[in-house]
């Protein structure tokens, strides 16, 4: 079968398309621009196009498929020709939905960790040597693709993203796949520019946890208030399984969980890690991983990438990376790194990079975001907010959001680089908080600078 992708460089797009390659369709496609890693990885596989750009003759009646990433737009050229031809269309989860139909289904979804608890599950399954089909979106250490599809493995486990399918699929990804077993981390509002009330925002999980098939499984944490509602109040003949937060210690900087055989340490740390740990116990139990198999695995588990990432550390200091941008992500991963480092100075570094977090209106669900960090950053820059054609934002808007006198605000990447290399980092934590790079951040200078 030739596949073809309109917009293939993008994140998940060009893994499935490596990933279909791998199961031996014959694959083709284009995008106007590809950035690396994507780039490397397609070039490698002989599957990065000639030239960027939209050429609607590579469209053609022998195309047995048309993958239609979100980086596209209702008008594109391509998509267009392949309307007239008549092709199947399909949306990236559409098309995973259609390569595990006649699998067990297992579906992560929630506004915060799971990413986290997709990770942790495909860590357990690598760890035992079980064989899955998977969809994640991060790159994890010990697997070489994001997806990864065969004819003959039982399950599919997938990252469950309520953002929209494609263009001209305007429903949440995870309300297609349909799932046997599914688990909700939490909710928190988030994409307002496609969800602009709370409440719109919550009815996408009571549509996902409804998607189940009849009798299926849902895991749902039952210390978020908004999930627990969702999925207690459901009709649908499902059975429900809740988790909670479990019994820990934290002593000189490691965190111990209390297992049946005794106290036990982990590599990972945050209240919300260890909920994630939690959730992603019940669901490989639902895989048949016994309790004290996952132990043994998740032990091991250092963490996905870029969600608390130890970047640098040294005698006295330690840098973390991570993606957290939304305001419950951002007071949960500030929390658990004050909580984790107690005794040591909090260093909170933000950019508020995404349209949401750049929103006028949305600027208010960050009070008290960062208040358990000792000295707290905000970074953002206004032309990000001038490309999004938003409402310019003040740095008084900005403090008068997180409700905090002290907080330090910068617009310029330089002024910001400088305040960070001239800190004093000792007996220091500091977290840096973006799905950007503050305007050009070097990461592994911010490595140097402890060495």
């Amino acid at each position: 079968m030739n596949i073809h992708f309109i917009a293939i460089g993008g994140s998940a797009m060009h893994n499935l398309a490596i990933a279909l390659q791998q199961k031996g369709y014959q694959i083709t496609g284009s995008d106007d621009t590809i950035f690396e890693p994507s780039k490397s990885r397609l070039e490698k596989r002989g599957l990065l196009p000639k030239a960027f750009g939209w050429f609607p003759e590579k469209l053609s009646a022998n195309i047995g498929a048309v993958i239609l990433g979100m980086h596209a737009k209702g008008d594109n050229p391509e998509l267009l020709k392949a309307k007239e031809l008549g092709l199947k269309i399909y949306s990236y989860p559409e098309f995973l939905y259609e390569q595990s139909k006649d699998k067990t289904r297992v579906v992560i979804g929630g506004s915060h960790g799971k990413t986290t608890i997709t990770s942790m599950i495909l860590h357990v399954l690598n760890y035992h040597s079980v064989e899955v089909d998977y969809m994640v979106g991060a790159q994890l250490e010990g697997f070489e693709t994001m997806v990864h599809l065969t004819k003959e493995n039982e399950f599919m486990v997938l990252e469950g993203d309520e953002y929209l399918s494609s263009p001209i699929d305007l429903r949440p990804k995870f309300h297609l796949y349909k799932p046997n077993i599914a688990l909700i981390s939490g909710i928190a509002w988030d994409h307002i520019n496609v969800f602009p009330t709370f409440e719109n925002y919550v009815e996408q999980f009571s549509i996902f946890t409804d998607s189940l098939t009849n009798g299926g499984i849902m895991v749902y944490n039952e210390e978020d208030v908004e999930v627990k509602n969702v999925v207690e109040n459901s009709e649908s003949p499902i059975k429900k399984y809740a988790y909670g937060t479990p019994e820990h210690t934290i002593v000189n900087g490691t965190t111990f969980i209390e297992t049946p055989d005794g106290e036990m340490p982990l590599e990972i740390f945050g209240k919300h890690n260890l909920q994630n740990m939690a959730g992603a116990k019940w669901i490989c139990q639902h895989m048949g991983i016994g309790e004290e198999e996952f132990y043994e695995a998740i032990s091991t588990f250092k963490g996905a990438s870029k969600r608390l990432e130890k970047i640098a550390e040294n005698n006295s200091t330690v840098v973390f990376k991570d993606f957290a941008h939304s305001p419950s992500k951002v007071q949960a991963t500030t929390n658990a790194v004050k909580d984790q480092y107690a005794e040591r100075t909090v260093l909170a570094c933000l950019e508020l990079h995404t349209y949401s977090s750049l929103n006028a209106e949305f600027l208010k669900e960050y009070e008290g975001a960062l208040n358990s960090a000792d000295k707290a950053v905000v970074f953002y820059s206004p032309h990000a907010v001038e490309i999004k054609k938003l409402e310019e934002v003040s740095a008084e808007q900005i403090k008068e959001a997180f409700n905090r006198d002290d907080l330090i605000i910068y617009t310029n990447p330089e002024e910001f680089r400088n305040y960070l290399f001239s800190q004093n980092l000792a007996e220091t934590a500091v977290l840096l908080m973006s799905s950007g790079n503050y305007g050009g951040l070097d990461f592994d200078k911010v490595k140097e600078f402890l060495q």
